[in-house]
């Protein structure tokens, strides 16, 4: 009777043949210990102490004890903000947000680009990148926005350049695999990008800079190959647009550049997901469009806003043949 009763939890949600995460039943053993979470350090408790205490005995804590014990939490507080200033009110989260908005509304909405900080100038992505978003620029005639960083960031900054067309850009003092103290970018205007405090400010504003206020706005979120950072906006933008909260009635592009079947495994990951149940059938291809090189990103957004055949005058060079080159490489 129990063992009916608990086949019968699972059943109907997934493909049963394959056990849970890919373990193996042997390894499904309830834990041995009683104890599943590390003690905290007594350091980072006001009360103190790591032995068990009576009721009560934190209200029967000395003054002399608690002014020792908030000594030491405002020290590892005063050690940690030597990473950054500490966040002390949302009124300065909001103004950020504001200066972001303005940096839109001045500069114009048009083509964010997602992707790596760490693709050296010498890779083929470097290279397609710059030539996608200088065809973009011409085909939408759009200010290209990035998060005015290195790697991929910066090859569509060039290929604006190149495009002789606006650029915008929210940049923040830390990238993955660099630290720079300095707020400013190397070669842009001041007045086109704004260095960010708040992560969340700076991913506001790149949202924003792909909403289209109305239909003669030209705009599209372009993902290219990254790392955590660009999958951490790549599924929130795809999460937005899902859910409708975008910021816009009128639908924007969402393209994903598969350069070297760079996503392919990611694209296997959200099938399988679709085989759990955790996924609708056919939504997650809904939400955006995957291309494997430039000639189809470029008519896609072509279709997408109606470009007459007659102004698709894209210069863009046949596709590189790619051996899955190392990042890494210089």
């Amino acid at each position: 009777m129990e063992a009916a009763a608990a086949s019968s939890v699972g059943a109907g949600f997934g493909p049963q043949p394959r056990p849970a995460l890919g373990f193996r039943h042997s390894q499904l053993r309830a834990p041995t210990c009683s104890c599943l979470r590390t003690p905290r350090p007594a350091s980072r408790l006001l009360c103190g102490g790591g032995g068990a205490r009576p009721r009560g005995a934190i209200a029967t804590a000395s003054v002399d004890q608690r002014r020792q014990q908030l000594g030491e939490l405002e020290a590892e507080a005063e050690a940690g903000s030597a990473l950054g200033p500490p966040r002390s009110s949302p009124r300065e989260v909001r103004e950020e947000m504001a200066r972001c908005f303005d940096l839109v509304r001045r500069l114009g909405r048009g083509a964010v680009y997602l992707g790596s900080s760490r693709v050296p100038p010498t890779h083929p992505h470097f290279l397609q990148t710059t030539e996608l978003a200088r065809e973009i620029a011409r085909l939408l005639d759009c200010t290209t926005w990035t998060g005015a960083g290195p790697g991929l960031m910066d090859a569509a900054i060039q290929g604006a350049l190149e495009a002789d067309k606006p650029i915008g850009g929210l940049k923040i003092a830390k990238e993955a695999g660099e630290w720079t103290s300095s707020g400013f970018h190397p070669y842009l205007p001041s007045e086109t990008y704004l260095t960010c405090r708040f992560f969340s400010a700076r991913k506001h504003g790149l949202v924003d800079a792909a909403v289209r206020s109305s239909a003669a706005d030209r705009t599209a979120v372009i993902a290219l190959p990254g790392g955590i950072g660009t999958l951490d906006e790549l599924f929130e933008i795809m999460a937005l647009i899902q859910l409708e909260r975008i910021g816009s009635t009128l639908p924007v592009p969402f393209l994903l550049l598969n350069y070297d079947s760079y996503y392919s495994k990611l694209l296997d990951f959200l099938n399988d997901c679709q085989d759990w149940g955790t996924v609708a059938p056919g939504e997650v291809a809904s939400l955006w469009k995957v291309c494997d090189g430039n000639y189809e990103a470029l008519e896609y957004l072509a279709e997408f806003y109606n470009v007459p055949a007659a102004k698709r005058n894209y210069q863009i060079s046949p596709p590189l043949k790619q051996h899955r080159t190392s990042y890494a490489t210089s």
